[in-house]
Formats: C-alpha cells, structure tokens, sequence
C-alpha cells in the first residue's frame, strides 16, 4: 500500500442530505438552580457541515474536484451552508426550497463532552419538481467524472426513483455509484457499485443480529449483494475494523487502529469520501478499504465532523508500514481540525503553547526545549515545517518520520503541517496563549504584532 496518494485529477459529484453542524463550546461550573442541569458557559461556537456536506468536505480535504447536490431552505442557516461551500471550493450544486427550513444540529458540548444536541428539521419527501431539477443539474456536469456518491441520510432527499434514476444515468456513462446507506429499502439502491453500511444498519437490513460472528456476517453479505443487485459491500465495524466483500463473494478483513475516540459522528462520511477517492484514482477496492480504515481511525480521535486531510492520511499509512496498525496516536492534524480541538482545550481553560520549527534533528536538547515548553501551559502544539529549513536547503529527513518521531513524545498534544509562509495565519487562526521561539531572529514585526492583538504571549527560550 503506497503512502504517497493523488486524487487531484478526480471529479466527484455527491448527492444527498445537507445538514448544518453548529457547536457550542464552553465550560460547566455549577447545576442550574432551575432544574438539574448543567449550566454551560459558552466560550466559542462553530460551524460545520454534515451529511453530504461533510462527505463533500472530506474529498476536497483530500484533493478532489467536487460538485454537491441537495435542498436547503431559504433562511440563514442555508445561508451558512452555502457560504461554507464557498470557501472549500465545493461547486454549489444546492436547491433552495422556500417550504422547508435548513436543517440544522446544535451541539452543546462542556470540558469535550457533548452535553446535548438540538435538532432542527421538517423532515419530508423532496417535491417531485426539485427531484426533477436536482437530477437535470447532475446530468449537465457529468462529463469527466470519475465516481458519483449518495449520501442518505433519510431526510427526504434521495426518495421515490431518484436514486434509480441516478443509478441507470451512471450505468449508461460507466461511472460507478457510491451509497452510504440510511434506509432498510435498498431496493432504491439496485446496481450500486459498493454500498456502504455500519454494523448496526447491515444488521437491520439483513435482520439478522451478527455480533462478531464473521462466517455469518460474510454468508449475510453475499445474499444481500444478490438480492439488491449491488457489486460491493464495505460493511464499517467500530472497534472491530471494517470489512470487504468483493465482487466474487469473497471477504476481507482490516482491524481498526487502536486509538482514543473522542467522537464517532461523521466517520461514515470519511469512510465513504476516502473510499470512493481511492477507487477514482485507479486504486484497488481492497488498498481503498484498507486506506478507509485508516481514515476512519483518524478521524474518530477529533471532535465533532472533521474532514479527513490527506497529510494525515499519508502520514498515518506511511506509519502502518513500521508498525502494526500504526502508531495510532493521532497527533497530526489539519488546521481546520486542529482549530476545532483548540477552541474546546480553550474553552476547557487549558492553557496553549504553539512552536514552530523543522525539527529535522530530534537530540536532546530539542526535546529538552519540548518538555520546557510544556511546562508553559497544559497543551503543546507543534507547527511541523515541512519543505525547506529556511536557508533555501531541503529537509533531509522524511516529513512522515519527523511526525513520528515528535508523535512518540507525551509532551506533544497536536502536530499541525505548515510552511513558513502561512504559520502567522495559524497563530492568528488558532490564537494560543503562549507562542515559543527558541531563535530571536525568527521573530518578525507581523508575528509579534499578530500574537500581541489577541492579547498571547511570545517568549523566546
């Protein structure tokens, strides 16, 4: 399995439910005099797609040319939604239904543990004229594309004969269908190339309960296939990995990475975007289930829907090649990720120190620097450069080898990849309260003014 990946060339069109994940973020001190409940101080809020969203920020994450298709309403929570498309370069494919609200899920979350979730939804059947319009938008950009995914998350978009339609369209043009079931009507789903299931979904279709029985689930399977006509099935498993069943009937099994769960919502959306790339991009389905895998282990260690990044990705499989199942730390993360993961920490009162550096040699006294940095505070984030050491050489050492090294080391809470031209944007973005530098000559007049604005330190040691 090769670590260096490429989906740059690939063309996704997603189709499906579009929901916005809003959270609130905050600290809990006491129990309302009002009832017993926690009062929660909110610190930070943050916003996020999920559903087909979070499948289209996934891919992007990982380079791929991306189109989204489904309904929102026409209220300001669509308009966030649309406005999120448009920073990630996601092409805006969405209908606006005046009828129906976005939908929108709240989460209220205290010291990272999700306190409680709001819902706001109508849930009801797409009208017969927006599936219509919905279809015809997908027909006009379906030159050059590589793979097409449903995401249903039963929330009345991918109803009635849509998805067939979509289907027959795609089998007409050889391009393969991707589903990410929500339903126990997979009929809609007939000639899919692979459908995706969890466990408990698989065990409902099938109404059979599989626990770890992997003879029973292979059998289940391969009547499923047959019965709805699908070519694949990548059956998600939690802590118990995920598994393939091949055109032949055939089966294979990848174990999950083991690692801290922080929170599970959104990993079926990584398994089926990571999946789908690797297929697009020439891969094999079972390099492109083992990789799903992986992703799926990365991403479950971030809180709330984070996209998967195709750094972190290539650094934990280049991992996996040294040791079994990876190193499962989970410390490299993308910015916006790493932005998620900050504002909890902060809003936990955790105090964080950022330092910025190559660290193309590890000895003694670069991790004596580390640990001494520590100190300064309860969270240590590394700004990981990862081109050149800023005398216009190139780093000897291996990007994916740095990560590990520095990942090995408990004083390291994150590791973010960056280059010496956008490391003020991340200081600026993820606002930590201590910034070190062990080199007075790194400092410049936008990094002191940058940290000095939002009230951080900068220390030189």
């Amino acid at each position: 399995m090769n670590s260096s990946l490429n989906f740059r060339n690939c063309k996704i069109l997603i189709i499906g439910d579009i929901i916005l994940d809003e959270y609130f973020l905050g600290e809990v001190k006491r129990i309302s005099p009002e009832a017993p409940v926690p009062v929660v101080h909110i610190k930070k809020k943050s916003n996020t797609l999920g559903g087909a969203g979070n499948v289209a920020l996934n891919l992007v994450s990982l380079g791929c040319k991306v189109s989204l298709f489904g309904l929102r309403g026409k209220d300001d929570t669509g308009n966030i939604i649309s406005e999120i498309l448009k920073i990630n370069n996601v092409e805006d494919c969405v209908v606006i239904d005046p009828l129906k609200p976005t939908i929108r899920k709240t989460r209220v979350i205290g010291h990272g543990q999700q306190l409680i979730r709001l819902d706001e939804e109508e849930i009801g059947e797409i009208s017969d004229d927006n599936s219509n319009i919905l279809f015809n938008n997908l027909y006009e950009r379906m030159e050059d594309v590589d793979a097409v995914i449903l995401s249903d998350y039963s929330k009345g978009v991918l109803v009635a004969d849509l998805p067939q339609r979509i289907i027959g369209l795609c089998k007409e043009k050889k391009i393969p269908v991707f589903v990410d079931p929500k339903r126990v009507n997979w009929e809609r789903y007939s000639g899919a190339a692979c459908v995706t299931p969890n466990i408990s979904e698989f065990e409902e279709i099938s109404n059979t309960r599989i626990s770890t029985d992997e003879k029973l689930m292979v059998e289940t399977a391969n009547l499923l296939k047959e019965k709805y006509s699908i070519e694949r099935l990548v059956i998600t498993r939690g802590a118990e990995g995920m598994c393939l069943i091949e055109k032949d009937g055939s089966a294979h099994f990848s174990k999950a990475t083991a690692r801290e769960v922080f929170d599970v919502s959104g990993a079926g959306d990584t398994v089926i975007a990571t999946l789908t790339a690797c297929i697009a991009s020439g891969l094999s389905f079972l390099d492109s289930t083992e990789i799903s895998n992986i992703a799926a282990g990365i991403v479950v260690g971030k809180i709330g829907s984070q996209p998967i990044n195709l750094l972190e990705l290539e650094a934990e499989i280049h991992s996996t090649k040294f040791q079994e199942g990876g190193l499962g730390l989970g410390k490299s993360s993308s910015i916006n990720a790493s932005e998620m993961k900050v504002k909890v920490w902060q809003a936990s009162n955790e105090k964080i120190v950022f330092i910025q550096g190559e660290f193309e040699t590890l000895d003694s006294k670069n991790v004596r620097f580390l640990i001494d940095s520590k100190k300064l505070g309860n969270k240590l984030i590394i700004g990981l450069i990862e081109e050149n050491n800023g005398k216009g050489e190139l780093i000897s050492q291996n990007f994916q080898d740095r990560i590990e090294l520095l990942s090995a080391l408990t004083c390291v809470d994150l590791i973010i990849p960056i280059d010496k031209n956008n490391s003020i944007s991340i200081i600026h973005s993820l606002k930590p309260d201590v910034v070190v530098y062990n080199n007075y000559n790194n400092i410049s007049d936008r990094l002191r003014d940058a940290v000095e604005k939002y009230g951080g330190i900068l220390l030189i040691k």
